[in-house]
């Protein structure tokens, strides 16, 4: 079916939910829904669909990022972490005087996060918002952080913009994403695995395959490794560098707000 070049919507901007062309209007809700759908599983279907890999990953981005163990002052926002999982990296691998915010969009994913975080105190706050119009002041920051959220997002432009404006200088953005594999063989079994498999393990375990299946297919959508590094250099960053993880099937992105 053709689309009404003559209708209101035909004119509107348009971004991709998956593999499906959606308006950058709808795009969040859609979003929206889908975490909300999966918050109570997601910790463990990211064990199953990454076979325990990605807490690996997580510790990369810890390591690589390299928080201040003394008594210093240390300010952590981590975007779109909504479970806590590297926020609680951070805070322990961090010194006493160390803080985090988790800012996430999504109510239900929060949710999750403030019951496994009951113990943490006023080390650890949770703050609902959107990544691309950040509820905080100019240079608030010491590190940004976001795993597994940044393709989720309408523009990607206007959060690396929200990213630069809410780190004080001398701060870092690290980012952890799904990526290109850059290892042959390796790309064909990824794809095999991931259209195949993991649709079927979100409806085994979270009822719900459809969401699974937009997650696959939003890692196929997001920029590669050379290409999102343009886009962070293009929001002012300064030393922006990639390691890939696993062959490419995720990478980190490293940044200084100089």
């Amino acid at each position: 079916m053709s689309e009404d070049l003559n209708s209101p919507d035909a004119a509107k901007p348009k971004t991709s939910f998956g593999f499906a062309p959606v308006g950058e209007d709808a795009k969040q809700g859609l979003v929206n829904e889908v975490f909300a759908k999966v918050a109570r599983s997601y910790d463990l279907m990211n064990d199953l669909m990454s076979g325990g890999l990605h807490r690996l990953w997580k510790s990369d981005l810890v390591s690589w990022l390299a928080p201040p163990k003394g008594a210093v002052p240390y300010a952590l926002l981590d975007v779109a972490g909504g479970t806590g999982d590297v926020a609680l990296r951070v805070l322990e691998a961090s010194g006493p005087r160390s803080s985090a915010v988790i800012c996430d969009i999504s109510a239900e994913m929060i949710a999750v996060g403030r019951a496994r975080a009951a113990s943490e105190g006023e080390r650890l706050s949770f703050v609902r918002g959107n990544a691309e119009a950040l509820p905080f002041a100019k240079a608030s920051f010491d590190a940004y952080t976001v795993a597994f959220g940044m393709r989720n997002l309408t523009c990607l432009e206007v959060a690396l913009a929200e990213a630069f404006r809410v780190l004080k200088p001398g701060g870092r953005f690290l980012c952890l994403e799904f990526s290109s594999v850059e290892v042959p063989l390796l790309d064909t079994l990824y794809d095999a695995y991931s259209f195949n498999a993991i649709p079927v393990l979100g409806g085994l375990v979270a009822g719900d395959s459809a969401s699974y299946q937009y997650l696959v297919e939003s890692i196929r959508r997001f920029p590669d490794q050379k290409s999102f590094t343009r886009l962070i250099e293009n929001a002012g960053f300064e030393r922006v560098r990639y390691r890939n993880l696993t062959g490419g099937i995720a990478a980190l992105h490293s940044a200084w707000r100089l």
